[in-house]
């Protein structure tokens, strides 16, 4: 699995014009799922995320989680987090989980983020979406399952 991790003023999720999620501070999260995943790695990812502390104090040092200020988490499926450019000009996404499967670990994923985490929104799986963001620092992690 590999997550894209971007700390958010706000953020949003739109499809077909329509708004189909929304937070207010918190995570925006582009979540990736690759051919040999399994669900057992799913706890970890959640855990590593809702606990990063990557939110500021009064004293400008990261020293808060998600958890700790109660923040929303916005989750957005992209398959293109495994896209290998090394070959070519076209990315080759053969490392990517097949989409029947991927979306099984992407709804296993928000069931297991929403037992955790209070606001809990998302995009729509295989759905083309505009996604808004108003990055907050800016702060971007990126964190792979398998390292």
């Amino acid at each position: 699995m590999r997550a894209v991790i971007q700390r958010v003023k706000e953020s949003s999720v739109f499809v077909d014009n329509t708004c189909v999620g929304h937070i207010e501070r918190g995570l925006l999260v582009l979540l990736g799922f690759a051919r040999n995943d399994t669900e057992e790695g799913i706890d970890w990812l959640i855990d590593k995320i809702v606990n990063l502390r990557i939110f500021e104090k009064e004293d400008g040092k990261f020293d808060e989680s998600l958890l700790d200020i109660d923040g929303g988490l916005l989750l957005v499926s992209q398959f293109t987090l495994y896209g290998d450019s090394a070959k070519g000009r076209r990315p080759s996404f053969s490392d990517a989980m097949p989409s029947p499967e991927a979306r099984k670990m992407f709804e296993a994923f928000v069931d297991r983020a929403r037992s955790r985490v209070a606001n809990v929104q998302t995009g729509v799986f295989q759905a083309h979406m505009d996604v808004a963001l108003v990055n907050d620092g800016p702060v971007t992690i990126i964190i792979d399952s398998r390292k």
